[in-house]
């Protein structure tokens, strides 16, 4: 308790400057919009929609699962999926890339797909700081020093931390929602009732009922979410399944409920991450160019854009996806997507 009273009197003000990302309903501008409606012909969804098989690499604590599209010497593109997505999310972006001279790379999380622990004692830590090492170990392994990076939910909260943090291996960034490093001292501090509504899957999985709930219904669980953050999006059994198989892996369960409880200060994370975690508390800018995207029709939890354009001192663009665009914007709109991360690229 000691131990967290001191944090949070040194953290107090970038914990404020969290809350206040936190708090849905800000209504400030945009710095920029773009319009798409629907992508038109550009990529009709599930046209190419194959990543083929994954690849495999040691990478610090992981032996990790990937998509690698593109000529080797292209220029490096990262793409992270979030929860309950994997790498599909990508499906009908990587190859674009691919076919612009990107070498494209698409890795399962931890917890993901065939991305597996080496070893059984290692702690199924899914703090944010943790998983953003994760790309790091990955890129080394790789061998690529720089890269530009795009995420989406739990992709674009790494992506973001790993500009943040790192960047020096961060050529350029485009991030679904914008800014979403995350401070647990934030997650103490009560929202009004609407602002608290959409989280009611984290609340759940605090508890030992939710846990197992998930272990026991993770495919329906998965999909109520899909439906939940993406109200418009007609996806199909086969899209759905093409993604659920990455529930499978044996760790799945074990992140996903650390993360969210890491989140709401209800595990602990390891103690090699402090430093990390104590940079991202103080919400650290990011300097490299950024686009940061948002769909017309997101039904997940997401702040204004107003809310956190300052937090980005490079060049800087806001795009607006319309169009009935939902949560999993990549895979919603992967033209818009694809776009992003070449237009970044070029700055």
């Amino acid at each position: 308790m000691n131990r967290i009273d001191e944090r949070r009197r040194r953290l107090i003000g970038a914990a404020a400057m969290g809350l206040a990302f936190a708090e849905f309903g800000i209504t400030e501008t945009a710095t920029a919009a773009s319009s798409e409606a629907n992508q038109g012909a550009a990529i009709a969804m599930g046209a190419l929609n194959s990543l083929g098989a994954p690849k495999q690499i040691e990478a610090g604590v992981l032996n990790v699962g990937y998509a690698e599209l593109g000529p080797a010497k292209g220029p490096p593109v990262i793409l992270l999926h979030g929860w309950p997505y994997d790498i599909q999310t990508y499906a009908d972006v990587a190859p674009v890339l691919a076919s612009r001279g990107h070498r494209v790379i698409v890795p399962y999380l931890r917890g993901y797909g065939t991305t597996r622990f080496l070893s059984g004692d290692t702690t199924r830590n899914a703090q944010q700081s943790a998983i953003a090492s994760d790309i790091i170990a990955l890129m080394d392994a790789l061998g690529i020093e720089r890269a530009t990076i795009g995420g989406c939910d739990w992709g674009a909260r790494t992506a973001n931390i790993v500009a943040a943090l790192w960047p020096e291996r961060c050529k350029a960034m485009v991030s679904v929602s914008g800014y979403l490093i995350g401070n647990p001292l934030v997650g103490e501090v009560p929202l009004p009732p609407k602002a608290e509504l959409p989280w009611w899957y984290q609340y759940y999985f605090a508890t030992e009922r939710g846990r197992a709930g998930y272990e026991k219904y993770t495919r329906d669980f998965a999909r109520l979410i899909w439906q939940l953050a993406s109200p418009q999006w007609k996806f199909d059994d086969p899209t759905f399944e093409r993604s659920a198989g990455a529930f499978d892996n044996p760790d799945h369960v074990a992140i996903v409920i650390h993360n969210y409880r890491w989140r709401l200060g209800l595990a602990e994370g390891e103690t090699q991450y402090d430093a990390l975690e104590q940079r991202l508390a103080k919400a650290p800018m990011i300097t490299v160019p950024t686009i940061t995207l948002e769909g017309d029709a997101n039904g997940a939890p997401h702040a204004e854009p107003g809310a956190y354009a300052r937090m980005f001192s490079g060049k800087y663009e806001h795009r607006l996806i319309s169009g009935g665009i939902g949560h999993n914007l990549p895979q919603e709109a992967p033209e818009a997507f694809a776009r992003a991360i070449t237009d970044v690229s070029a700055t």
